[in-house]
C-alpha cells in the first residue's frame, strides 16, 4: 500500500517569519518586564510612571486598526516588513534616550511595529492552516515562539543588573535589526511570487472595512461578546501592567535578574502546555481552554499578592504560564473562525491591544490607587473583573453550528470590497 505524504503542519514561509518573530521578540522580552524600572531610572516618580504609560497607550489606539487594515489591503508579510522599520527606530531611541520623556517616542515606534506585525502575523498563521488544525497550528507556533521568554527575560534582567539598561537595549536593537532584514527579504520574495492582485489602500476601502468590523461588533453575536470580554480584560489589566515589576522590585525586593527568571519560568510552563491547549481547543471547543486558563491566571495573581517568599512566586508564575498556554491558542482560533478571512487583519487589530478610549486613563488610575490605598489594591481590580467574566465566556463563547468549510453566515456582515493576499 502506497503511503500518502502529509503536508507539514507549518509552511516554509511561516517558519521563516516565526524565526524573525523570535529574534525581534527576544528584545521585547528583555525589556518588557523592566520598562517601568527604566522609566523610574531616568527620573520618573510613581505618578509620572502612570502618566507615561497612559500617554504610551495613545499610539496603539492610533495604529492598531490601521495596521490590521493595511495588512488586509496589501498583504500580511508586506505589513510586517513596514512595521518592523518603525520598531527598529524605536529600539534605537530606547538605547540613546536622555530622559524618560524621550521614551514616549521610542514606545510610539514599537507600538506602530506591534500594531502592524501582531495582527498580520496572527492572520497569516490562520490563513496558513486549515480550520480543523487551526488550534494545533496556533499552539505549535506560540509554543515555539515562547522561547523568547525563556531567553529574553533572564538575559534582559542579567544585562540590566550587570551592565545597565542602555547596553540591554543595544543588544535588543541588534536582534531586532536582524529580524527586520529577514522580514524585508521575505516580503520581496512573496511579492514576486504573488499571483492574486492586491488593492491600493484607499479611504473608501478603509471605510468599508471599518463598517464591516463595526457590523460584526454590534450584531450581538459571538464577535460582540469577544469584544466585550477583551475590552474588560484590556481595561482592567492596563491598570496594573506597569505596576507588576514595581511591586515585585520595590515592595517585595526581587532583583531584576530574579524578575527575568520568573518570566523564563512562565514561558517554559507555557511551552510545555501550549500544544495541549491547542488540542483542547480543537477537541472540546475554544471556551473550555479560555475559562480554565483564566482561572489559573487569576489564581496566579492571588498568590502573588499574598506571598513574600520567592519559591511561592515561582509557583504563581508556573500557574500563569499554564493559564496562558490554555487561553492563547483558543482565543486566536476562536477569532479566526468567527471573522471572515478578508477582515482578519483588522479584527486581530481590534483584539490584540487596548480597545477604546476607556483604557487610556487606566495606568494613571492604577498609580493613584497604589498611592492612596496601598500597592496591592490595584491588582484586585483585574482579578475581580476576570472572575466576573468567567460565566459570560462559558455561556457566550460558542460558535454557531454551520458548515465547517465557511465562516458562520451570521457573522459574515458586509465584507470588504477588495481581495487580500
Amino acid at each position: 500500500m502506497e503511503k500518502t505524504s502529509r503536508a507539514p503542519l507549518l509552511t516554509r514561509t511561516l517558519v521563516i517569519l516565526l524565526f524573525s518573530m523570535i529574534m525581534a521578540n527576544i528584545g521585547g522580552q528583555m525589556y518588557g518586564p523592566l520598562l517601568p524600572l527604566y522609566v523610574q531610572d531616568l527620573g520618573a516618580n510613581i505618578n509620572q510612571i502612570g502618566i507615561f504609560f497612559t500617554l504610551s497607550m495613545i499610539a496603539p489606539l492610533l495604529f492598531q486598526i490601521m495596521g490590521g487594515w493595511i495588512s488586509d489591503a496589501i498583504g500580511r508579510v508586506q505589513a510586517i516588513a513596514i512595521g518592523s522599520l518603525a520598531g527598529l527606530v524605536g529600539y534605537v531611541v530606547f538605547t540613546i534616550a536622555p530622559s524618560w520623556w524621550w521614551l514616549l517616542l521610542a514606545v510610539t515606534g514599537v507600538s506602530m511595529a506591534s500594531s502592524f506585525v501582531g495582527p498580520s502575523f496572527n492572520a497569516f498563521v490562520a490563513e496558513e492552516s486549515s480550520e480543523a488544525t487551526r488550534g494545533k497550528v496556533f499552539g505549535v507556533v506560540q509554543g515555539i515562539f515562547l522561547v523568547v521568554g525563556v531567553i529574553g527575560a533572564p538575559l534582559g534582567g542579567f544585562l540590566a543588573d550587570t551592565y545597565g539598561f542602555r547596553l540591554m537595549f543595544g543588544v535588543g536593537a541588534v536582534l531586532y535589526g536582524i529580524a527586520t532584514v529577514v522580514r524585508i527579504l521575505v516580503a520581496r520574495r512573496v511579492r514576486q511570487e504573488q499571483k492574486t492582485p492586491t488593492v491600493k489602500p484607499s479611504l473608501g476601502h478603509l471605510k468599508t472595512t471599518l463598517l464591516s468590523v463595526i457590523g460584526l461588533l454590534t450584531a450581538g453575536g459571538l464577535v460582540t461578546w469577544i469584544f466585550i470580554s477583551d475590552g474588560v480584560g484590556d481595561t482592567t489589566f492596563n491598570m496594573v501592567g506597569q505596576l507588576f515589576p514595581l511591586y515585585l522590585n520595590n515592595i517585595v525586593g526581587i532583583s531584576m535578574t530574579q524578575l527575568g527568571t520568573l518570566g523564563a519560568i512562565a514561558s517554559v510552563s507555557t511551552m510545555a502546555f501550549i500544544y495541549l491547549g491547542g488540542m483542547l481547543s480543537d477537541k472540546f471547543g475554544e471556551r473550555m481552554g479560555i475559562v480554565l486558563g483564566n482561572i489559573l491566571m487569576g489564581a496566579a495573581i492571588f498568590i502573588m499578592l499574598n506571598v513574600t517568599t520567592y519559591v511561592y512566586f515561582i509557583a504563581a508564575w508556573i500557574l500563569l504560564g499554564i493559564g496562558q498556554a490554555l487561553v492563547g491558542p483558543a482565543y486566536n482560533s476562536l477569532i479566526s473562525k468567527a471573522v471572515p478571512e478578508k477582515m482578519r487583519g483588522t479584527a486581530f487589530g481590534f483584539f490584540s491591544s487596548s480597545i477604546g478610549v476607556f483604557s487610556l486613563p487606566m495606568p494613571y488610575i492604577g498609580t493613584l490607587l497604589w498611592e492612596n490605598f496601598g500597592p496591592k489594591v490595584p491588582f484586585y481590580v483585574p482579578l475581580v473583573a476576570l472572575v466576573m467574566m468567567l460565566p459570560v465566556i462559558w455561556i457566550k463563547f460558542r460558535l454557531p453550528k454551520t458548515d465547517k468549510t465557511s465562516p458562520p453566515d451570521v457573522l459574515a456582515v458586509a465584507e470588504p470590497v477588495a481581495p487580500n493576499s
